[in-house]
């Protein structure tokens, strides 16, 4: 069996079946291959195929038909010839011998179908413990992960996680120190309130003992002397105040005495000898503790009474602050190294992105037989691997037998030279590009139209030595789409120096069929 396989044009890559019998190739849809490309006639020519041979007919094609580079009428072939078209290149190929492989492809295909659930979804969990902790990770956590990366860009994504690494871990070291040194504080507070109420005890024993509490001197925590100490309340355990004197048997109903005296009424706090701490708004905190005498009938300890501080101590106020300040300093230096890491993390893994696109282009232009890197990146093997397995396979489809050997990159200095030499005799704006769209020469014509200097800008690439990035634009596209189309000439218009000038570009194409230069020359649209 025979076909017809598009190696140049833009049907590059279509393969037609070829039937026993007349096969007639053109533009029109009733023909067996609808061949839409401009240039081809209607009913261009007839492949005819009888048994093991096959023949070309051309049926009066206003632009003719080629074969292996000569213009036929007709003419038998055999696989690997080319029949060159109006912009388009098609190769007689003969595919019985490929059968086989058709069935390795095939079978191929069911293989990675088979292990597509693998890939995705992790298949079947490993045995071991640590094995399945990574399969957990990797299969049920992150696509939650790439679920969000289908909203948000990669980069975005890295940067709050980097952002909320850094909070996060701030938090868990900074604050349990945080927490700490306010604990030790809060107890130096306990004990300082402890200290005033057996101050208290221990100065008024005898009217403690005979309870005549009204008789009990509280005068040292009166006034501003006490540092901390906002206001207090010594009351009974019916919430009669004793002190301040200024308040004698009013009832409490301060809500930190209220707080306390519920507390110690409590059964199972009743004989609590301990200090009670509450925390107050505004920073500030409460100290309750019971006061107890010897009770000579009972041989016991009693309690008489209770007394209620109100602290607001400058170093509590002074801890916070300074707490607050050491959490902001140590997260934002850590949101500053945050900001490196993800510096060095994006960039380190786009520069092996970016090497790879590159290599392909060159792989495509036919600058370059397979993408590798002196980057040490293994996950990115396999698709190093896929990518030259598809750059042989494109080589194999464009060269026959006359072809030069695939591990010989062609030089575009021959072609590049075939152009200077028609530059010379050219008397309009004229600028020739090597493959890789440098500037190789511009004349003069073409400096004072373009806005270039040649001794300035030679071997640079077009979009780099062009103000104006809508011509630079132009000019790629057209070179594009000329090598695209095997060399065949393009045109476009563009307005330079408040003139409109119709833009030509031809390329010149290599044995590999790939452009190896550009010719563009400029005429003035009258």
């Amino acid at each position: 069996m025979y076909k017809l396989v598009v190696v140049g044009g833009k049907l590059r890559g279509q393969e037609y079946i070829l039937k026993n019998g007349e096969n007639v190739l053109g533009r029109e849809a009733s023909c067996d291959i609808h061949f839409a490309v401009e240039g081809v006639s209607k009913k261009h020519a007839s492949i005819t195929v009888a048994d093991d041979v096959i023949y070309v007919n051309d049926l009066g094609s206003a632009n003719g038909t080629f074969l292996n580079g000569r213009i036929v009428k007709k003419a038998t072939m055999k696989t690997g010839d080319k029949i060159g078209l109006p912009n388009s290149i098609l190769q007689v190929v003969y595919v019985q011998e490929k059968k086989v492989v058709v069935k390795k492809k095939v079978a191929a295909q069911k293989e990675r179908e088979e292990t597509i659930d693998e890939i995705l979804h992790g298949g079947t969990p490993p045995d071991n413990i640590v094995g399945k902790i990574f399969w957990a990770f990797k299969y049920k956590v992150m696509p939650l992960i790439h679920g969000i990366n289908q909203e948000y860009e990669w980069r975005i994504l890295l940067a709050i996680f980097t952002a909320a690494f850094a909070l996060i871990t701030i938090t868990l070291t900074i604050g349990p120190v945080l927490k700490d040194s306010r604990a030790v504080l809060m107890n130096e507070i306990r004990i300082r309130g402890t200290h005033y109420a057996e101050e208290i005890s221990r100065t008024n024993t005898k009217a403690l003992e005979q309870k005549t509490l009204e008789r009990v001197d509280t005068t040292f925590l009166d006034g501003a002397s006490q540092d901390g100490v906002e206001s207090y309340e010594l009351i009974d355990l019916d919430g009669r105040i004793l002190r301040p004197i200024s308040r004698l048997n009013e009832y409490s109903n301060d809500p930190v005495s209220v707080q306390i005296k519920e507390w110690f009424a409590s059964p199972r706090n009743r004989n609590q000898k301990d200090a009670k701490i509450l925390s107050l708004e505004g920073g500030k905190i409460g100290i309750g503790k019971q006061i107890f005498v010897y009770d000579p009938k009972t041989g016991t300890q009693e309690s008489v009474g209770i007394i209620a501080i109100r602290f607001a101590p400058s170093t509590l106020t002074a801890e916070a602050s300074k707490s607050t300040r050491l959490y902001l300093e140590s997260l934002v230096t850590s949101l500053l190294v945050g900001i490196l890491f993800f510096g060095i993390v994006y960039y380190l893994t786009l520069r092996p992105i970016e090497e790879l696109r590159f290599q392909i282009e060159e792989g495509l232009r036919g600058r370059r037989r397979s993408v590798e890197s002196k980057l040490l990146f293994e996950e990115f093997n396999p698709v190093r691997n896929a990518i030259n397995t598809g750059l042989q396979r494109i080589r194999e489809l464009q060269r026959d037998e006359t072809d030069i050997d695939p591990n010989d990159i062609e030089s575009d200095d021959t072609y590049v030279n075939t152009l200077l030499e028609f530059m010379n005799g050219a008397s309009g704006p004229v600028i020739i590009l090597n493959s890789s769209k440098n500037l190789v020469k511009i004349n003069t014509a073409g400096e004072d139209v373009c806005g270039i200097r040649q001794s300035m800008s030679e071997g640079m690439n077009i979009l780099d030595i062009t103000k104006e990035r809508g011509f630079a634009a132009t000019l790629i596209e057209l070179c594009d789409n000329s090598s695209n189309n095997g060399g065949t000439s393009q045109s476009g218009h563009y307005e330079l120096q408040g003139k409109q000038y119709n833009i030509y570009v031809n390329s010149m194409m290599g044995k590999d069929n790939f452009a190896k230069g550009f010719y563009i020359s400029f005429v003035l649209d009258n």
